[in-house]
Formats: structure tokens, C-alpha cells, sequence
């Protein structure tokens, strides 16, 4: 299992649970742009450090949300670009957020394309246009329990098979995003790790494939993506 770090506080935890399970749980580090305010002199120096720890296999949560605005704009695209910028020099992974924010944050991602390798946009729940957008910027997306609900993730179950096996994660986002389609329902909104196989159930089902197979490839996508191979 992969802990995100959203903030500098939370990447240390991220970072000590993953070192309390070796082997088991792996950890990004970063700023989440809800975050970004938070930032200063320090924080760029303390992720560089953090990263040092073979746990650490990524940056972020780190991007853009143009929806909440829990931080100004232009400072959202500081610390994106500062994460960049620590990716390329680290030869890390870019684990990213976008929200309302599509435009510029494709911007921003193809000025820089060349300088970092692999990118995900976790949690997708655009349009087909930024759909494409990320596919043709080589990027990888991930897929939650947003493909779940009946309400918001419809369009979804459409978009999911344009995106090619090699490049499709599934995750739960939790403790977020708890699948609207588990069955018998939940007594909280809690969402847990156990419960990606309603993910996996969802995603199957709209590409047509078993959930074996769903299953076999995602898990091989994200291994190689985060580079857990041989660690």
C-alpha cells in the first residue's frame, strides 16, 4: 500500500508508518496544493531529506485545486513547480492532484514534461478532453471509488477504457471517496484500503475485463511506477 504525504508534517508520518512496515507500505512526499500556504524556506529541504529513505518512492500529493482555493493560486503554482523541480532532481515519481485547474495545470506539467519521467494524475475524475490531455503528455492515471457513484462518476465508466492498461492505477484516495456501490453498506463514510476491490469491481466491469486481469495489470503498472521492483 501506497501513503500519500500531503503536507510536510504528514509526509514524516507517511514516512515513519511505512518504516514501521517494511515491505508492506511505501510513502510520497509532498505538499498537497491545499497545503501550499503552509510552505516556506524549509519545506523543499526537509522533502529532500525525507525522500532519502528507500520507503519513499514518489513526490506529492502535489498539483493544483482551483475548486477549494484552501490557498492562493499563485502560490499553489510555486510549490507545484518546486515539486517538479524536486522530482527531476530526485528521479522520483510525480504522484498529482488536479481540481478545476486543468488548463494550467497541463501547462505547467508540458513546460516541464521533459525533465521529469513518470507522472500520475491519482484520483481522475475530468472530461475526456483532459483525459486525453494527460494520455498525450505520457502520464498515468489513477481511478478511485469516484467510479463508484451513480451520481458523479457516470461518465466514468465511459472514459476508463480509453486509457491504456499500461498506464491505469486503481486506489481508494482513502480515507475519501468510500465506494457507493458496496454492498451491505457501511455504518461510516470511512473509506479503508480493504475496500479497492469495489474499485476493481467497477473498473472490470466498464472495460469489459475480468477483475482477475484488472487486477494482475493495475497492481503490475503500479509496482513498476513506483519502482517496488527488487526492493
Amino acid at each position: 500500500m501506497l501513503v500519500a504525504g500531503p503536507s510536510v508534517r504528514e509526509s514524516e508520518h507517511a514516512l515513519a508508518l511505512a518504516q514501521a512496515h517494511p515491505g508492506e507500505l511505501w510513502c510520497t512526499v509532498g505538499v498537497h496544493p491545499h497545503h501550499a500556504a503552509t510552505c516556506d524556506a524549509a519545506t523543499i529541504p526537509t522533502l529532500r531529506a525525507l525522500a532519502q529513505a528507500r520507503e519513499v518512492v514518489g513526490v506529492g500529493e502535489c498539483g493544483l485545486d482551483f475548486f477549494r482555493d484552501l490557498s492562493p493560486r499563485p502560490v499553489q503554482e510555486q510549490w507545484f513547480g518546486a515539486q517538479i523541480d524536486l522530482a527531476a532532481e530526485l528521479g522520483l515519481p510525480l504522484y498529482m492532484h488536479e481540481r478545476d485547474a486543468h488548463d494550467r495545470f497541463v501547462a505547467m506539467v508540458r513546460e516541464q514534461r521533459g525533465r521529469f519521467g513518470r507522472g500520475v494524475v491519482h484520483c481522475f475524475t475530468g472530461d475526456e478532453r483532459a483525459l486525453r490531455a494527460y494520455l498525450d503528455l505520457d502520464l498515468h492515471i489513477g481511478i478511485t471509488g469516484w467510479i463508484c457513484d451513480e451520481r458523479r462518476g457516470r461518465h466514468l465508466r465511459e472514459l476508463v477504457r480509453l486509457v491504456p492498461q499500461s498506464r491505469l492505477m486503481i486506489e481508494t484516495d482513502a480515507p475519501y471517496l468510500i465506494p457507493r456501490t458496496m454492498l451491505p453498506k457501511p455504518k461510516t463514510t470511512r473509506n479503508e484500503p480493504a475496500f479497492l476491490r469495489w474499485v476493481l469491481e467497477a473498473v472490470a466491469q466498464c472495460r469489459g475485463e475480468s477483475e482477475a486481469e484488472v487486477a494482475a495489470s493495475t497492481t503490475r503498472v503500479a509496482r513498476e511506477f513506483f519502482g517496488l521492483e527488487g526492493r
